[in-house]
């Protein structure tokens, strides 16, 4: 028998091994090792599903909580840099320590959770998650967030009964498990929904299958444009819900123009969470001036300009294309770009291609990804006379990018969570002239 790890790293190394398949839908194996660490929560949780905006949705639920007084648990994923990012408490990720005996129960609980005292095989996903929810579930919190990974009705997350659903943006991504189109594709993200519970949806064009299972379902189901709604004005936003009204709100410290749609869905599963996490409108001010999310359209100051998004399908390429647009002008736009392979990317590129001049195309540091090469074969296909050059990883792309541009330009780098994370290996990326460096996170 292999010695107990006793280091996150070794634990992770560990969950890795267990399971044929990185990604194995299904919820019987993990709802087979919840039962027996008898894991569940004694506050209200609330889980987020959607293509895009789930982790900004979530950040602005978590600051609004925070500010108002709550002690707050959020899970998420990816992580850019540290696996500890994917949970938080009070707002700061959780230390590796603290991981370590929540990694050791659920281990100890799949040896024999089997049919007849067997050991149950966990994909790392779902190991990870079990570990970091068993973390939660022992600290005293007021409210627990919880992000889903893939899907919904079959994501690891949703063992876990809500006490309110949200459903972010429903978009093509993810096909291969969850279905050719948009209706397939919100009926499985609605599956995080409960009879008589809450169920946000701030997407403003949902799928008919969204509603469909709601009301199959009987949850309590809230549609932007019917149950709530916002108004932008030039220097201020109002949000309008069932009973309740919020007037002269500024802006999400988050940048973009969809910001606005994840924080109106925020503000409906207040109001549905009411009765059990009231929260004053000064906490609400203070959550949304205070929220932060690396890699979520992350501008950062210096010379030239630098843009960080972890965008990986055409939606949230599309979005992004729209923010940087509304950024003002830039003599020259360079990209750090590199993708999984199983992502869409001609569809990515074809619609940054009229606003990016040079393509620094990196590849990536694991198995799933896109070779630079065959990702310039894509865009080549799409413009033969762009300006290309090659990199073995993102860090080495941003730094010959920072070399190439003046002062006056803008670098942009997204395509993934590893072609960000990549860039933030060493800490937050800043550019001073034709100089990189890097500050502490």
């Amino acid at each position: 028998m292999a010695p107990t790890p006793q280091t996150l790293d070794g634990w992770l190394s560990h969950a890795e091994s267990l399971h044929a398949r990185v990604i194995d839908m299904g919820l019987e194996r993990v709802q087979t090792v919840r039962a027996a660490m008898q894991l569940q929560f004694a506050c209200p949780v609330v889980t987020v599903a959607g293509t895009n905006g789930k982790g900004s949705t979530c950040a602005m639920l978590e600051a609004i909580l925070l500010a108002a007084g709550y002690r707050v648990g959020v899970y998420t994923s990816p992580h850019l840099v540290h696996f500890e990012e994917r949970c938080r408490i009070d707002g700061q990720a959780v230390q590796a320590q603290a991981l370590l005996p929540h990694f050791a129960a659920v281990e100890q609980a799949r040896l024999t959770a089997g049919q007849g005292g067997s050991a149950v095989s966990l994909s790392y996903f779902e190991f990870t998650t079990l570990a970091i929810l068993s973390l939660l579930a022992h600290e005293r919190l007021d409210a627990v967030i919880l992000e889903v990974g893939l899907g919904g009705r079959l994501d690891a997350v949703n063992v876990i009964d809500t006490d309110c659903a949200i459903l972010t943006s429903i978009d093509l991504d993810h096909m291969e498990y969850l279905g050719p189109d948009r209706d397939t594709i919100g009926r499985e993200k609605a599956g995080i929904m409960r009879a008589a519970k809450p169920a946000i949806v701030s997407d403003p064009q949902a799928p008919a299958s969204v509603l469909a299972h709601a009301q199959t379902l009987g949850a309590d189901l809230w549609l932007a444009g019917r149950d709530f709604h916002y108004t932008h004005l030039p220097q201020q936003w109002s949000w309008q819900g069932r009973a309740q009204r919020r007037h002269s709100l500024a802006f999400p410290a988050l940048r973009g123009a969809n910001q606005l749609l994840n924080a109106s869905g925020v503000l409906a599963a207040l109001e549905a969470l009411q009765t059990s996490l009231p929260v004053a409108a000064q906490a609400v001010r203070e959550g949304f001036a205070r929220a932060e999310l690396p890699g979520r359209f992350q501008v950062l100051a210096g010379q030239p300009t630098l843009v960080l998004d972890v965008g990986h399908n055409p939606h949230a390429i599309a979005v992004l294309a729209e923010n940087l647009d509304s950024m003002g002008y830039f003599p020259v736009t360079h990209a750090v770009f590199g993708a999984m392979a199983d992502k869409d990317i001609p569809g990515m590129l074809r619609r940054m291609v009229p606003l990016i001049d040079v393509w620094h195309l990196c590849d990536l540091p694991t198995p799933r990804a896109a070779a630079a090469k065959e990702i310039a074969a894509s865009l080549l296909a799409l413009k033969p006379e762009a300006r290309i050059v090659l990199h073995p990883d993102p860090l080495q792309a941003l730094g010959a990018a920072a070399d190439a541009a003046e002062l006056a330009d803008r670098i942009v780098v997204f395509g993934s969570f590893s072609t960000v994370g990549g860039v933030m290996q060493k800490g937050l990326p800043r550019l001073h002239g034709k100089h990189l460096e890097s500050s502490p996170q």
